[in-house]
């Protein structure tokens, strides 16, 4: 079988700043890894303070003089729509690229991350032209309205679990309402977003509106937030650097957007379908090797069924198969780096200190690549450290309930608020525990779709403020600019 490593055609690895490619003044570069066979893909220009100040100059210049903000919203749209086309045409190129710097499975791949993106960046094309104001009748002598105007520069920052698509979460809304943006990847998954900055300027994208500063957080990340000249922080990651991005963003009084963490509960009762729950759980616990922000890391059951619930759910998870992301029929790839496996199998013997039994996996898959094995913990208590902390990988734990109302405590019993599901075929209850869940997002009966046109977020706490996607992301992008035209002056 050949090697599709071999074929993969890299983006130009230097940062974009004002529509041109250059090389840090530092002339720093940091390594991308392939994190399933910790080889070098490619060495990356490294921003640092100067860039990023280069960059948010060179933003807010196409922002205040260049043709973007004054286009009509349907010349944007085109050229959204133009982004999404190119993307397609070299869709296997970007699946490619994708899964080697991140870990992906190929197939998961080609049927998530991409077309997710494709998704958001088309929705937000024909947003481009229907963001609109309103009259409102205030006096006789008066013509006043209100218009929704674009905030400004935007700085996203995004996480390495999902990096393409959550680059184009933050930068298709942002480019939509007439907004520039420089945006900052993860250190560890700069590849698509240098390849995006590329079809970006290919499809007629403005110089200037859309930069990409590849570096890490304590020196281009910190110096973005605290840029006085940013006009908007949309931030996707963890709830320390959120809690950072918070106290650099008071400074400037700079309007923030968080998506941070989750610990999302999965509440199965005795009268759900256990085999669809088994299997629906099960893929939202270890898709993405469990490197996911709504991964299904606790699963609370009903005590009436709850060895038949685990039995099921190890045989399920047995048939994972653990190895190479790009070869066919890879369910589950890599974690991302040497220290988040670190971090990971440091939980998995907490637990077990904690009094936690492994029921299946608990250690690393070989020796070679940043693979774990799919672990289940059963005998969990609720404040056990692993049923409260973010693991962010493959790790799930299986507690007890006896009624609802446990059930329900249990699942609010964290500091998050991002995401919960319950499973049962009792519809008057299915809705009551749904509403009185602490989640931004609640499922019955399934695990883990999400959509474009659907807000996404958490309900403050550790998963963050405000929401991506959907129409509310619109208002994220722009402010309400009141005009008062003084029609008489008897």
């Amino acid at each position: 079988m050949s090697n599709p490593a071999a074929t993969v055609r890299l983006p130009p690895t230097d940062l974009l700043i004002g529509g041109e490619t250059v090389e840090a003044a530092s002339r720093k570069r940091f390594a991308t890894l392939n994190p399933a066979t910790e080889e070098v893909i490619a060495e990356i220009s490294e921003a640092g303070a100067e860039e990023v100040n280069a960059a948010v100059t060179a933003a807010r210049k196409a922002f205040t003089t260049g043709p973007w903000p004054a286009m009509s919203g349907i010349e944007r749209s085109r050229i959204l729509n133009r982004i999404a086309a190119i993307i397609r045409e070299r869709i296997d190129e970007l699946v490619l690229l994708e899964s080697m710097d991140a870990g992906k499975p190929l197939a998961a791949t080609r049927r998530m991350d991409v077309p997710a993106a494709l998704d958001c960046l088309e929705y937000y094309a024909g947003w481009a032209d229907k963001i609109t104001g309103e009259v409102v009748p205030t006096r006789r002598d008066a013509l006043t309205y209100v218009n929704r105007v674009p905030v400004g520069v935007v700085a996203a920052i995004v996480p390495w679990n999902f990096p393409l698509m959550n680059a184009v979460w933050k930068i298709a809304p942002a480019l939509a309402c007439g907004c520039t943006v420089v945006l900052k990847p993860a250190e560890l998954t700069p590849l698509s977003a240098l390849w995006l900055g590329q079809v970006a300027l290919e499809a007629g994208l403005p110089a200037g509106v859309l930069n990409i500063v590849p570096g890490f957080g304590a020196d281009a990340g910190a110096a973005l937030v605290s840029h006085p000249d940013v006009d908007k922080i949309a931030f996707t990651g963890s709830p320390q650097t959120g809690q950072f991005i918070m106290r650099a963003a008071a400074e400037h009084l700079t309007r923030v957007g968080l998506e941070l963490g989750g610990k999302s509960p999965s509440v199965v009762f005795e009268d759900a379908d256990v085999e669809a729950a088994v299997r629906q759980i099960a893929s939202g616990a270890f898709f993405n090797a469990g490197q996911v922000c709504s991964a299904a890391t606790r699963i609370i059951v009903q005590d009436s069924i709850h060895d038949e619930f685990v039995e099921k759910l190890i045989k399920r998870t047995q048939g994972l198969r653990i190895g190479d992301p790009l070869q066919d029929g890879t369910s589950l790839g890599p974690v991302i780096s040497q220290k988040q496996m670190d971090r990971i199998l440091g939980y998995i013997r907490l637990g077990r200190d904690e009094g936690a039994t492994v029921a299946h996996g608990g250690a690393r898959s070989g020796n070679r690549g940043y693979f774990i094995e799919p672990t289940i913990f059963t005998d969990v208590a609720p404040g056990m450290t692993i049923a409260q902390e973010e693991i962010f990988g493959p790790v799930v734990a299986v507690s007890k309930f006896k009624d609802e109302e446990e059930a329900v405590s249990q699942a609010n019993g964290t500091p998050y608020s991002l995401a919960a599901a319950v499973w049962t075929r009792t519809t008057d209850r299915a809705l009551r525990v749904a509403n009185r869940f602490d989640a931004g997002t609640t499922w019955i009966n399934t695990y883990g779709p999400t959509d474009t046109r659907l807000p996404w977020g958490g309900m403050g706490g550790q998963s963050g403020i405000g929401r991506d996607l959907g129409r509310g992301a619109i208002e994220n992008y722009t402010e309400q600019k009141t005009v008062w035209l003084q029609t008489s002056n008897r």
